[in-house]
């Protein structure tokens, strides 16, 4: 059987993105809250935090002893990758669990009180976006709407995968010009 080389770059691709999809960062939306305008790219943000390693529960660092929060620029590399990339699309007083393995934190390399490899916890509550205004009151959307937006994602991504395995398999189908008999994907 002869493979398209779109067919064979495709099926690569594929298989790529689902090897790495288990090593991701989990986030748990404790507290969902509706907004006109969340977090993006480039933002000045303030949040509050506590980091714990998943290995023991340890506490290594918390804003809330400091009486301050973190300020920082989103998507601009000045904390770990796990934290960075799962601060987007936040509302204010939206509040996070992150887990981040270690290729997304420190990776093998220990600094300060976390030991190299380790997967750490971090509790986040997003406090304010430079130039937006804070809300007069928190609209907490309830657990369940959270959940469901949780298991549409997992549909649609689900169908994505499904919608790409049958279009492989319609490219392997349509360069199959020999005639023979082959095994399916």
């Amino acid at each position: 059987m002869r493979f398209s080389s779109t067919a064979f770059f495709f099926l690569a691709t594929l298989s790529s993105v689902i090897a790495t999809t288990g090593d991701k960062c989990q986030v748990e939306i404790v507290r969902a809250v509706e907004c006109d305008r969340k977090t993006r790219k480039g933002d000045q943000i303030s949040l509050h935090y506590r980091g714990s390693l998943q290995d023991g529960g340890k506490q290594f660092d918390t804003s809330y002893d400091r009486g301050e929060p973190l300020s920082i620029l989103v998507g601009q590399g000045s904390v770990i990758k796990g934290l960075d990339d799962n601060i987007v699309d936040m509302c204010i007083h939206e509040k996070r669990k992150i887990i981040i393995p270690p290729d997304f934190g420190y990776g093998s390399v220990a600094m300060g009180p976390i030991p190299a490899s380790s997967t750490l916890i971090f509790e986040i509550e997003l406090v304010g976006i430079s130039g937006v205004e804070s809300p007069k009151s928190i609209v907490e959307k309830s657990k369940s709407d959270a959940s469901k937006v949780t298991n549409a994602l997992k549909d649609a991504i689900t169908s994505k995968i499904s919608d790409g395995i049958n279009a492989a398999k319609m490219l392997l189908f349509e360069s199959d010009s020999d005639g023979q008999e082959h095994n399916e994907l």
